[in-house]
């Protein structure tokens, strides 16, 4: 695979970085340079240097609620922590996500809190640079560290378990490679870094919907005036309005109504929030890839090591919370917005869009379709945080969750596009029923690339909505940088 000039264990390794490498955009060199594999191997010495001087949890104890009962730490190889761990149930991530998982793993591993040895950290970037992509099933990540989850990609690295695609050499785990490899929520926050981005992006095809959606329903620019968002401190919700006043520019023009409703008029409050949630969760993220917070963390001067609760991923929860909480606001929007489409009252057009015989149904059911939709949102938007898990003998008796907040992102992820794409078909149909509407502004570039055609009598609409959900996808890649 092709490098670029960020090499992994840099500072500054964020989401965005790790989503466009498990992509296969590759913006990360994984391969390991003699300054990284000094580095580890003296982080190494230091872990090493404190089980030789007194107790290490997890090297001469056991782990959980065994942390009092003492082991020779040179007779209890890593391998029967790892299968001891490796429960290996429930849906497996997919490749991305593993390839982000391993990523982080690495960049984590160099910053050399884990003391892990340098051949263990090398033979995870081998696999990544050759492309190999490890079974990890999902199931027993609570937030405070992804053990299951990690024991499986030890085991797959160290040859037990088998490489979904792909190959690497085999990697032999020391003595104290076993807890200090699995000491990380890697995988939770790959699988929040892809959900995350995707999430962001979609919220700006959502404001290139919405904008078709503003010529067909003809709406005022008026809400996104300048002199409006200058008034009140809300930088997210301005910016929002200057995305929607440059989509729109040039559609200066008398509004059907003196006030539109609330799905063109409050949108830049509405998505601004969201993407105020999104920011925090960006923040966050990158604050989670670039951690060492394993435990005990090896310190980088000589010296014991130092027993805590760095890997507690509880801010990372609230800000995936509040980032899914954001969401259904903006799709009910949407869903507003497609009620606005099909009311005659709003558009001038005939009810539900239809173009047929009298009592054609047009586009009535894409409500329901987007109602639906919307419903199932709100319920992947529960929040995670509220409830209390206690484990292991009732030694951990918090838990942050942030794993399912994680998946939960992800599956609002695959759920927004075909939201998205119900308003989307309306806003063309409308478009194409009134042309007259079609305004030479930058909004009409998504107009152009909806290229199904337009069939007057009733017909199945579910290749018009998987085409539109398609365009949202591709939207959303596009604007991403705006």
């Amino acid at each position: 695979m092709p490098h670029s000039s960020r090499p992994v264990g840099q500072p500054g390794l964020d989401a965005r970085d790790v989503a466009a490498f498990a992509l296969g955009g590759s913006n990360v060199d994984v391969r390991l340079t003699a300054d990284d594999l000094e580095r580890l191997g003296a982080a190494h010495g230091r872990l090493t240097s404190a089980v030789d001087a007194g107790e290490v949890y997890g090297v001469t104890t056991g782990v959980g609620a065994l942390r009092a009962v003492s082991l020779d730490p040179r007779g209890t190889p890593s391998l029967r922590l790892w299968r001891s761990h490796a429960a290996g149930t429930g849906t497996a991530l997919s490749d991305e996500e593993a390839r982000a998982t391993m990523l982080v793993r690495l960049h984590q591993l160099l910053r050399g809190g884990a003391g892990v040895t340098p051949d263990l950290a090398a033979g995870l970037a081998r696999a990544l640079e050759v492309g190999a992509v490890p079974t990890l099933r999902d199931h027993g990540g609570l937030g405070t560290g992804d053990l299951t989850v990690l024991a499986q990609l030890g085991l797959t690295l160290a040859g037990e378990l088998p490489w979904r695609s792909g190959s690497a050499a085999v990697v032999e785990p020391t003595y104290t490679d076993g807890l200090t490899f699995l000491s990380s929520n890697a995988a939770t926050v790959a699988v929040a870094s892809l959900a995350m981005v995707r999430l962001a992006d979609l919220l700006r095809s959502a404001e290139q919907v919405a904008a078709l959606s503003h010529l067909a329903l003809r709406g005022s620019v008026a809400a996104y005036d300048g002199r409006v968002h200058a008034a009140k401190d809300d930088p997210f919700a301005s910016a929002v309005a200057v995305r929607m006043r440059t989509l729109l520019d040039g559609a200066e023009r008398g509004s059907a109504r003196l006030q539109d409703p609330f799905g063109l008029r409050a949108l830049p409050q509405v998505q601004g929030a969201a993407e105020a949630a999104a920011a925090m969760a960006e923040q966050v993220l990158m604050s989670e890839i670039g951690a060492a917070a394993e435990n005990p963390l090896v310190p980088s001067e000589p010296g014991e090591v130092l027993h805590h609760g760095q890997f507690m991923t509880q801010r990372l929860a609230g800000a995936l919370d509040a980032l899914r909480a954001a969401l259904p606001p903006v799709l009910a929007l949407s869903h507003a917005r497609l009620s606005a489409l099909l009311d005659p009252r709003q558009t001038g057009l005939p009810a539900f869009l239809a173009d047929g015989p009298p009592g054609s149904s047009g586009l009535m059911v894409t409500e329901y379709v987007a109602a639906d939709l919307l419903a199932r949102a709100s319920t992947l938007s529960s929040p995670v945080t509220a409830g209390r898990t206690v484990v292991s003998l009732g030694l951990e008796e918090h838990a942050s969750h942030s794993t399912w907040s994680a998946r939960l992102c992800a599956d609002l992820g695959d759920l927004v596009p075909s939201l998205l794409a119900c308003e989307l078909v309306a806003a063309v149909r409308a478009l194409r029923l009134a042309p007259d509407r079609v305004l030479a502004v930058p909004a009409t570039e998504l107009l152009e690339r909806c290229s199904w055609e337009h069939v007057a009598p009733d017909h199945v609409f579910g290749p018009e909505l998987s085409a539109a959900a398609e365009v949202v996808q591709s939207s959303s890649g596009r604007s991403s940088s705006a």
